[in-house]
């Protein structure tokens, strides 16, 4: 999926605990018990409406319940999500990114050898 839309911040946590089960079709029940706030089940069978409404995951029947599948892939949704805030905020250049982040970042031997790594890869 190449559009994919920004979750608003309780769509990204319920998204974020359905993806955290592995585990498909899930019940309300068992995503609850991945969030870290305690929700009501209504509240909660509203996200996921919602979710399904944009096209994140796919509901359906199972006896008097919904179960609940992502449609969208986590690692789908990072990508697109990281892309747009280095487009937003740094014009696209991830050496504005780094620069930006490395005053504070403190970076081991294995962090630069994997960014070397990835630079790389990047430049074939």
């Amino acid at each position: 999926m190449s559009n994919l839309s920004h979750l608003p911040d309780a769509e990204l946590e319920v998204m974020q605990a359905l993806w955290a089960l592995n585990r498909y079709p899930a019940h309300t029940a068992d995503i609850a018990q991945k969030l870290s706030r305690d929700w009501k089940a209504p509240t909660l069978i509203k996200l996921l409406s919602r979710l399904e409404e944009r096209g994140f995951v796919e509901a359906r029947k199972e006896g008097r319940a919904n179960v609940y599948t992502p449609k969208v892939l986590r690692e789908d949704y990072l990508a697109a999500e990281s892309r747009s805030f280095l487009n937003r905020l740094h014009g696209g250049s991830l050496s504005s990114l780094v620069a930006a982040l490395a005053p504070e970042a403190k970076l081991t031997a294995e962090d630069v050898k994997a960014l070397e790594a990835l630079l790389k890869k990047g430049g074939d």
